[in-house]
């Protein structure tokens, strides 16, 4: 049979008083440490997944405002080019019509031209024809 000696007793007082001072000493300065080390852990990893969620907003507004952006770009862009093309046109009727202006100012003086033109001529035909005549009738 097993006896119990007052040397158990001071053995396992010993012992636990021994757990008892490395608990205080070791064990739950550890078990702190590793506690606040999981905790930092969790809560860094939860800050970067509040971050990558930040992040994948962000960029969908940035995706939106660029869209956005583009259209009125775009819209801009056809605004310019109609009234270039607007302009285009003006400019184009006026020297269209300028070039019709002095077309016709060039037919009238023209016009002018060949009429003093043939009045000359009529005169020296009529002129040519009377020396004809009096060639004529002297011969």
């Amino acid at each position: 049979m097993l006896q119990f000696s007052r040397w158990f007793f001071v053995l396992m007082f010993n012992f636990l008083f021994l757990v008892w001072i490395l608990n205080l000493i070791l064990y739950r300065p550890f078990v702190k440490i590793f506690k606040e080390r999981r905790e930092k852990v969790e809560g860094d990893l939860e800050s970067a997944r509040q971050m990558s969620a930040r992040r994948e907003e962000d960029i969908a507004r940035m995706k939106k405002e660029l869209e956005l952006a583009r259209a009125k770009g775009k819209e801009l862009f056809e605004g310019l080019r109609a009234e270039g093309l607007e302009k285009q046109k003006q400019v184009l009727a006026a020297a269209h019509e300028s070039a019709l202006k002095r077309t016709e100012k060039i037919k009238g003086e023209l016009a002018a031209e060949t009429e003093k033109a043939r009045q000359a001529l009529r005169a020296e035909v009529e002129r040519f024809s009377d020396g004809i005549v009096e060639k004529l009738v002297k011969a």
